[in-house]
């Protein structure tokens, strides 16, 4: 994998009393998307199935981190204004 990856993350979803986040990871020309808590790559383009896996295996070691991450993201924040 390129050396220069980029992950975000997005507000928590809840849907029929799951809640859920996405994880998206990119490196400029290749793009993956995973969701959280499952841990589990749902779309990627120019990511090998042997670096989904790392993508999976790294979300899993830090899916508390991701939890905290995707907690605190406040999507109307980005439309406030003083």
């Amino acid at each position: 994998m390129s050396e220069a990856l980029n992950m975000s993350v997005s507000q928590v979803f809840n849907k029929d009393g799951k809640k859920y986040a996405f994880v998206s990871f990119t490196d400029g020309t290749r793009q993956a998307e995973g969701q959280i808590p499952d841990c589990k790559i749902t779309a990627r383009q120019g990511f090998d199935e042997a670096e989904a896996k790392l993508l999976e295996h790294y979300m899993k070691e830090n899916l508390s981190q991701l939890k905290k991450m995707a907690s605190s993201v406040r999507v109307m924040n980005a439309f406030m204004h003083d």
